[in-house]
């Protein structure tokens, strides 16, 4: 599929405000699977410098530096023509070691996925083990079953919620609620991988969704390590494995590091900000 996708991401302050230096993650990615064949940013007020920068994870991201010019709004507007080219999600064989759970990794790949296997803000809480072991058990251990039991049961099990402000819950929060946005039920995909050994992280992006639909929301997803098949995207919003419907624009082992934007404001000036997006997607 190829898509054309607007999006406009205004931040309204409350008093005039110093910016200081943002990170934008509005990129779709280009890989294997995801063709980027135009992009283009603007941002008001302008730059004293705006540069390509590639993080750690690989993401593909625009940093900002501003003058010392107060403004009382930030305008970071986005188009870009993408690709998807995955049409099957399941085009690969995982070698009969990496199959029965929890997958015993060789030292060299175990060494690479260590972010992606440890849970960096908060312990794995009880009920999210239990679940993922639960969940474990009833798949007889099996890999590809596994994510594809859990994909379904946070989708049937859980109610969706719209929730455009703030980080996501605790995923022991979700789960005891069955409650979330889309963010919500990813943290909670992630953390129920990551109790079971699964190298996984947190996706953002767009979600092609209703073509009558005129305005879109980001969506997230997860990613999973698959010996055999690299990274692979599982929705639980939707209940399904990620395919060409689906745009990334960032992967990171947290949500905060694939947030769309990132930034501060100069210490000395509070201000409360009003946020405010428009997202098109069409397809070509």
């Amino acid at each position: 599929m190829r898509y054309r996708i607007s999006h406009t991401t205004q931040y309204t302050y409350s008093q005039p405000v110093f910016l200081q230096h943002h990170v934008v993650r509005l990129t779709p990615r280009s890989d294997g699977n995801q063709i980027l064949h135009q992009f283009d940013i603007q941002v008001e007020p302008k730059p004293q410098l705006q540069s390509p920068i590639v993080e750690l994870d690989g993401n593909a991201t625009v940093g900002l530096w501003f003058t010392n010019s107060a403004t009382s709004r930030l305008v970071i507007k986005t188009t870009a023509e993408v690709e998807t080219t995955c049409t099957n999600p399941f085009n690969y064989f995982t070698p009969s070691w990496a199959n029965p759970l929890p997958i015993d990794y060789p030292t060299f790949l175990a060494t690479s996925l260590h972010p992606y296997r440890t849970q960096h803000d908060l312990p794995l809480a009880p009920n999210v083990v239990e679940f993922a072991h639960g969940l474990m058990h009833e798949v007889n251990y099996q890999l590809g079953t596994f994510l594809t039991a859990l994909t379904q049961r946070i989708y049937s099990d859980c109610t969706y919620t719209t929730r455009h402000e703030g980080a996501p819950m605790p995923a022991s929060l979700t789960w005891q609620t069955k409650r979330g946005s889309c963010r919500d039920f990813v943290v909670l995909f992630v953390a129920a991988c990551r109790a079971v050994g699964l190298a996984a992280r947190f996706v953002s992006g767009y979600q092609e969704g209703d073509s009558d639909q005129s305005n879109h929301d980001l969506h997230a997803w997860a990613e999973v390590y698959i010996p055999g098949g690299g990274w692979r995207g599982f929705d639980p919003t939707h209940g399904l494995a990620v395919s060409d419907r689906h745009i990334a624009l960032a992967a990171a082992p947290n949500p905060a590091q694939a947030a769309p934007v990132t930034g501060a404001l100069r210490e000395g000036h509070p201000a409360q900000a009003t946020l405010t997006s428009q997202i098109h997607i069409s397809t070509l």
